[in-house]
């Protein structure tokens, strides 16, 4: 299987959560990362090169911060820009059916934050619901989000082993994502 991990962080070297989950990326083979904020620091994203990438891959991870409860604003364009008629929906936009989706983020804050009884009355997964209504809109699945909690707390040794768990969970199977 052909993993693209698409990276919209804007400013990666601030990181240490989303550095060390890319360290560990790069260590394996058929996992190709891609960051939007590398690419695109104008914001002109050109779209067909985009289209092109991600119909050559099986799963697309999405992998970014949660910024202000949402992903940082160059994904969000990218989603407008890329996503187009035609080309992800529409009577003729299949162009992602059956395509696996899986959203990667980082969460500053802990798991207890992001429950109905939390600081953020909300869990990170329903944060995530338009990400998984856009992806099935377009014919594709939406698989479990990997979620790294307390990021900006956690030490180097975990972030390390949150690295590993990460890239077993973009490599499992879809059964076993789903199970």
């Amino acid at each position: 299987m052909k993993i693209l991990v698409i990276v919209a962080h804007p400013s990666m070297e601030q990181s240490r959560a989303n550095r060390a989950l890319i360290q560990e990326l790069n260590l394996h083979e058929n996992i190709d990362v891609h960051s939007l904020y590398g690419e695109y620091s104008d914001w002109n994203i050109d779209i067909e090169r985009e289209q092109q990438l991600v119909s050559k891959y099986d799963r697309i991870v999405l992998q970014f911060p949660l910024f202000w409860y949402s992903t940082p604003p160059l994904l969000k364009k990218w989603f407008d820009d890329v996503l187009t008629y035609g080309w992800a929906y529409g009577s003729e936009g299949d162009h992602l059916k059956g395509k696996e989706f899986i959203v990667a983020t980082t969460a500053g804050g802990s798991e207890q934050d992001y429950r109905s009884s939390g600081n953020f009355e909300f869990t990170v997964s329903e944060f995530l619901r338009p990400i998984q209504v856009t992806v099935q809109y377009t014919g594709a699945i939406y698989l479990p989000a990997f979620i790294v909690h307390d990021a900006m707390e956690a030490t180097d040794e975990q972030l390390k082993l949150e690295a590993h768990r990460y890239v077993e969970h973009i490599r499992a199977s879809t059964e076993v994502l789903l199970s």
